[in-house]
């Protein structure tokens, strides 16, 4: 494999300590082309962020239900969630829509692919989906206080929900850390789950994007049930039972192709 941007490496180095366990320093520097001292510094700034923990020669795995930093999230299921952004992108009313975006790969895709959209409104509470659209001259952004969260770039709290109270939006596009007709639509954070939850309430429609790893997965905090969510948007590796159970809910269900 030829060599990675660190926060591709570290992100693939994640999955497959979640994959299988532990990882070997000595077969990560060949598989990704570096040094050893190279995977022994990406180890080092994974077992800080308490995401793994190292061994003589390697890491293993830590025995926590962990969030991925955004930053490492990027290359994960890159295909799948450009898939599903192009996707929303055609669901979208044509002309003057004023548009919610919580923060999210998929998200970020999205706003990417809507830049260029004339007679368009953006409210995000997301820092980078910010900074994409800040220098667009022909869209309006609208952004939220609130406390910057840097697991996930966002904005959250009680400065960010009374922003988004005075808000309404036409469609608010989510992206969530699971979705399943039990628990609905969660992440791993309870102060960001409230204020999307506060974005989804203002919102005439909502659309959840979730690639398929994150259908049918449980987190810790509740944003909203499925019942709210008028369309997911996923990927052809979702688990089948899991994208029925959640179309019994009433929910419609789209498969990015």
């Amino acid at each position: 494999m030829s060599s990675l941007r660190r926060a591709d490496r570290v992100s693939a180095i994640l999955e497959r300590v979640t994959a299988t366990g532990s990882v070997d320093a000595g077969t990560l520097a060949d598989e990704f082309a570096v040094s050893a001292a190279t995977i022994r510094r990406d180890l080092q700034i994974l077992e800080d962020q308490r995401l793994l923990s190292r061994t003589h020669g390697g890491a293993v795995a830590v025995d926590v239900a962990y969030e991925l930093p955004v930053r490492y999230r990027t290359g994960q299921h890159r295909e799948e969630k450009t898939l599903i952004a192009r996707t929303v992108s055609n669901l979208l009313p044509k002309g003057p829509l004023t548009l919610g975006l919580t923060g999210g790969t998929t998200t970020l895709l999205l706003a990417r692919l809507l830049a260029e959209r004339v007679d368009l409104t953006v409210v995000t509470n997301a820092l980078n989906i910010a900074a994409e659209l800040a220098l667009r001259p022909r869209l309006k952004l609208i952004m939220t206080g609130g406390v910057s969260r840097t697991q996930s770039y966002e904005l959250v709290g009680p400065i960010a929900d009374q922003a988004l109270q005075g808000l309404n939006m036409a469609v608010a596009v989510v992206g969530v850390d699971g979705i399943s007709a039990r628990g609905g639509l969660t992440t791993h954070d309870e102060i960001e789950a409230n204020t999307n939850a506060t974005m989804i309430r203002r919102a005439d429609r909502v659309i959840v994007v979730a690639d398929g790893s994150k259908v049918g997965k449980v987190c810790l905090a509740g944003i909203c049930p499925v019942t709210d969510v008028a369309t997911l948007v996923t990927d052809a590796s979702a688990d089948p039972s899991a994208l029925d159970a959640i179309r019994r809910t009433g929910t419609e269900v789209l498969i990015a192709t």
